[in-house]
């Protein structure tokens, strides 16, 4: 048995709602983790687990406090460091890959300058330049063209792709801790793969703790020896992962286990639906990013030098109450198309038409009914929502300026919206840095449907969410879209989920379509290599889970 290098005892820590109201998020947790071990954390959206991720560093958001317990590793409780104990600390003994990898970049630095920041302050460089090591480890990120990454901006890359670099940062010193808080939501299944593969060899070549705090049960049965569930603060249920996904002891970890999607062909291809007349249409589109001319989540423009075409030759058409599923690796594409029907983007050459009409131009030279009828729900909630707003004024503004309801009337809206997303009316009073991923990725869901708009554009949209509550989620979408035949643009690395919501697929690499057809036929008999690729990264992920778990059982 090896010794214990993180103890954690009688954890408690809360959140601020409102003057002296606090909300128990880690409530009374204890364990412990011996030397090299690699624990998973799984439970549903606002469970507590990021939180709890969090103490390893004694981070807490803002409005949060440790309100007992400790945390200590290798014997020392990390929540009484000073300011200079915890610099370091972090990165040099412990370091973490957080959730949103957009919100933990400095948008007006490049990628480089953050990796040699990190490399110099920790001297990591060895006997190479910082530069050098730096685009070695983008290098081990399977990061195309990694001196190209090294000049760009986070807001120039995808969001696999800043994924990636944010692990790399993590990596830098080669810490022994390494908490990685859903590490793998922004990434395609043979991207995943190779990122797991390097953390796996790094741990077994220094010994490294590992933590992986994520919904994906796929990644948790692949690399975690051990698996904690929590739900409402608590941990429910810990022992070895094979013996917990096998045997769960509580229903809730039962429900959990199994509300996992899998990958089928008994998809929901609706030839009616796809005879119905397009809501959206585009054809020959291509696109490349112009000097002077990006884009970020929040439509900004940024200086960007010229690039090869993002976008070459797409053509595709959404029927009214139907579903596009678009898949394809990080930097396929995939949000930079949604970002140009949405009206973030401008300068692409091809037809696109919606609802029979030509769409142009940026949003904000469209009228507002065409504004409200094309919504988008952005990959990174944390950086779409305004962080002064409540989520009351989040949803209640867009039911005041496209329909003119009162005040009181928008709010009982609000609150009907996110019921059908899971959430209580309590939730009203809150910002969005008091919720978790999950819950801001719903509450952003919400805001999107309060228009009742005719096309979707859904970017990564169940990318933060745990099984249970994704369930839930695309059972309301797919309501939605019965009672008001409203389309979507789905994108998604998540092939399950894609093969549950659509009726065609649409798979792109590199700005190209590689194949796009009804659902079944896609996954059924894809035409070229790469499709096959990705079936197989999915085929290969879900048996490893079935293998671990039958493998206990048996």
């Amino acid at each position: 048995m090896h010794p214990s290098h993180i103890e954690v005892r009688d954890l408690k820590l809360v959140y601020a709602t409102g003057p002296k109201q606090e909300v128990t998020a880690v409530d009374s947790v204890s364990f412990s983790i011996a030397k090299g071990e690699t624990l998973g954390i799984v439970g549903e959206s606002g469970c507590g687990k990021s939180s709890l991720a969090r103490a390893f560093l004694a981070y807490t958001r803002p409005g949060a406090r440790f309100a007992g317990g400790s945390v200590k590793v290798s014997g020392v409780d990390v929540l009484n460091f000073g300011p200079g104990e915890l610099l370091k600390y972090r990165g040099r003994k412990a370091a973490m890959v957080p959730q949103n990898p957009l919100s933990s970049l400095t948008p007006h630095r490049t990628i480089g300058k953050h990796l040699v920041e990190l490399i110099e302050l920790h001297d990591a460089a060895g006997n190479n330049s910082p530069r050098a090591k730096a685009l070695e480890l983008l290098a081990a990120m399977e990061l195309p063209a990694p001196e190209a990454i090294y000049d760009r901006y986070p807001h120039q890359l995808s969001g696999g792709q800043r994924q990636r670099v944010v692990i790399a940062a993590a990596l830098v010193a080669e810490p022994e801790l390494i908490v990685l808080d859903e590490p793998t939501t922004a990434l395609d299944k043979t991207v995943e793969s190779q990122v797991l593969d390097l953390v796996g060899r790094l741990q077994k070549r220094t010994n490294t703790t590992v933590i992986y705090v994520s919904h994906d049960l796929n990644v948790i049965a692949r690399m975690c020896e051990r698996v904690l569930v929590m739900k409402d603060g608590k941990v429910l249920e810990d022992g070895p992962t094979t013996e917990v996904f096998a045997n769960p002891r509580t229903d809730y970890a039962r429900a959990l286990i199994a509300a996992i999607p899998r990958l089928s062909t008994a998809t929901r291809s609706n030839v009616k639906r796809l005879s119905s007349p397009s809501m959206l249409a585009a054809r020959n589109l291509d696109f490349a990013y112009r000097t002077g001319s990006s884009w970020t989540p929040l439509g900004r423009l940024f200086p960007k030098r010229q690039q090869p075409n993002i976008l070459s030759e797409i053509s595709l058409a959404i029927p009214v109450n139907s579903t596009l599923g678009v898949v394809g690796e990080s930097g396929s594409g995939k949000s930079t198309l949604a970002a140009i029907i949405a009206g973030l983007v401008d300068g692409n050459s091809g037809a696109i038409e919606f609802d029979g009409k030509r769409l142009s131009g940026l949003a904000t030279q469209r009228n507002r009914d065409l504004r409200r009828r094309i919504q988008m729900i952005f990959q990174d909630p944390a950086s779409s929502l305004n962080p002064q707003h409540t989520v009351e004024q989040i949803i209640v503004r867009p039911l005041q300026i496209f329909f003119g309801m009162t005040r009181a009337a928008a709010r009982d809206r609000a609150v009907e919206l996110l019921g059908e997303l899971d959430l209580g009316a309590q939730f009203l009073s809150r910002s969005p840095r008091q919720l978790s991923g999950g819950q801001q990725q719903r509450v952003a869901i919400a805001r999107a449907f309060a228009g009742k708009p005719d096309l979707v554009l859904c970017d990564e949209v169940t990318s933060a969410l745990d099984v249970t509550v994704q369930a839930s989620v695309l059972k309301a979408m797919k309501r939605l879209q019965r009672e008001h035949g409203t389309a979507y643009l789905f994108i998604s690395h998540d092939l399950p989920v894609v093969a549950e919501m659509s009726d065609q697929i649409l798979v792109l690499e590199k700005g190209n379509i590689r194949d796009y057809g009804d659902t079944a036929t896609v996954l059924s008999t894809p035409t070229s290599d790469y499709t096959k690729r990705l079936l197989a990264a999915f085929e290969t992920a879900s048996q490893q889970l079935a293998n671990r778990t039958l493998k206990h059982a048996n």
